[in-house]
């Protein structure tokens, strides 16, 4: 299969098609495209377009597609939608998708989209997973599934296992629950196409079956699937009973929103924007960070100029500022990013103690090695080598401080409960910046005895 790729000419025809009306020839164009490669072409498009394509399309694609394209484009499309026509989607998806989706709508608009539903069980399966947190098992779980009882024979397993697996899309694992819907464990393929047609579910089942929570964390979750490798994960409430189940894909999903919201925070954005977002969206989302640059940046300059007197003696202190400052920086978002990753890939092993000191000694002979380096250059530049030995020196207080800074903070912010990926971007570098040209020319200052 040759992969999908949107090109200005595909597009432009798309958009020639719509125009006229070709609704035959559209239909035939789009027959054989993913869903996902669709939801691309209609991301491209304007709403009228977009709309009109939805609209043209049968629901059994559209509805996939709709869970595919960006946020504001689906919007747009949605409210030019009736509720009978969000409703007939809805009733092509999978109750967590469908959740997902209505979770979007206007308020005055859900009852109205609910009640044009036809499947009342699906309905009703919808309007439980808008109860939870999106962030949680719950929100991120589907309804569909197959269970069976552990009392059934495989024969009676069998007939129900058929008329429950036409609801679902794929069947990775069969659950075995009581009388009272809680959950005992799952029941191999193998197992039931070997065992007697008259043996007892509970005869043959594997009582071990790994769980979450209907309130656990959905980055728990995703840590829990990572690690044990899973394609899918049941979901218990607090009473233990089986009320849905998480697919890979939705995993797969939450990873890479945190990661996105990650790498943002990094980058010293502190909202969930887009390149397509509106100026003053963007303006919101960089400007504090910018901000707490900018004070830092007066107050690297407001210690400069306490060592006024020194850097007009030795001028050569100045040229060597950026150095400092950009090495502490380095140092510290090199110390934080590691920090970081581990905590989010629940990596870190050992006491906070332990893993200061280890950062700390590799600051050090990472400075040791850095400063040998600055010492000769600037000694065979100058030919000055108690000033070289100073800016030396310090390099190597600096490295040792960011280091230390690098490594805690995103530690402490962990266990105050904030995202320590915050550690990782303007955070980090203006407060190593400060500290950094302090540090420098305090210990200039003593060496050069001024």
């Amino acid at each position: 299969m040759t992969p999908f790729k949107l090109t200005d000419e595909f597009l432009a025809e798309i958009e020639q098609l719509i125009e006229n009306k070709k609704d035959s020839t559209l239909e035939s164009l789009l027959e054989e495209v993913h869903y996902a490669d669709i939801a691309e072409v209609i991301n491209e498009l304007n709403q009228e377009e977009a709309t009109y394509l939805i609209k043209l399309l049968e629901s059994d694609k559209t509805s996939d597609v709709l869970t595919e394209l960006d946020e504001d484009v689906r919007e747009g499309i949605l409210n030019n939608l009736s509720a009978k026509e969000i409703a007939k989607e809805l009733e092509e998806l999978d109750t967590d998708d469908a959740a997902d989706i209505i979770g979007e709508l206007p308020q005055d608009i859900v009852q109205k989209v609910i009640s044009e539903i036809t499947d009342k069980e699906h309905a009703k399966d919808i309007v439980d997973l808008l109860r939870y947190d999106e962030d949680s098992a719950g929100g991120l779980m589907a309804k569909e599934l197959v269970k069976v009882k552990d009392t059934w024979n495989v024969l009676a397993c069998v007939k129900e296992m058929r008329e429950q697996a036409e609801n679902v899309t794929r069947v990775h694992s069969i659950y075995v629950v009581d009388e009272e819907d809680v959950l005992m464990g799952r029941l191999s393929l193998k197992d039931l196409l070997t065992a007697s047609s008259t043996a007892k579910v509970k005869d043959i089942y594997i009582p071990k079956v790994d769980s979450v929570n209907v309130n656990e964390d959905a980055e728990e979750v995703a840590k829990i699937m990572s690690k044990y490798d899973l394609e899918a994960i049941p979901v218990i409430d607090e009473i233990g009973r089986l009320v849905g189940r998480i697919t890979i894909d939705d995993i797969v999903d939450v990873i890479k929103e945190e990661a996105e919201k990650d790498y943002q925070l990094a980058a010293g954005i502190s909202q969930d924007v887009e390149a397509d977002d509106s100026i003053w969206e963007l303006t919101r989302a960089r400007l504090p960070w910018l901000i707490l640059g900018l004070f830092g940046g007066l107050g690297a300059a407001g210690i400069m100029g306490g060592f006024e007197d020194m850097i007009s003696k030795h001028a050569i202190l100045f040229y060597f500022t950026p150095l400092i400052a950009a090495m502490a920086g380095n140092v510290g978002v090199q110390s934080s990013a590691i920090i970081v990753q581990g905590l989010a890939n629940d990596d870190l092993k050992g006491s906070v103690g332990n893993r200061l000191i280890k950062e700390m000694l590799l600051a050090l002979l990472n400075g040791l090695i850095l400063a040998a380096i600055l010492l000769l250059f600037t000694w065979f530049w100058k030919g000055d080598f108690l000033t070289a030995l100073a800016i030396s020196l310090s390099l190597i207080a600096v490295i040792v401080v960011a280091g230390f800074i690098g490594t805690f903070t995103p530690l402490f912010l962990n266990k105050r409960g904030i995202d320590p990926a915050i550690a990782t971007g303007p955070f980090i570098t203006t407060s190593n910046d400060i500290f950094g040209i302090l540090i420098y020319f305090w210990i200039a200052k003593l060496v050069l005895g001024i």
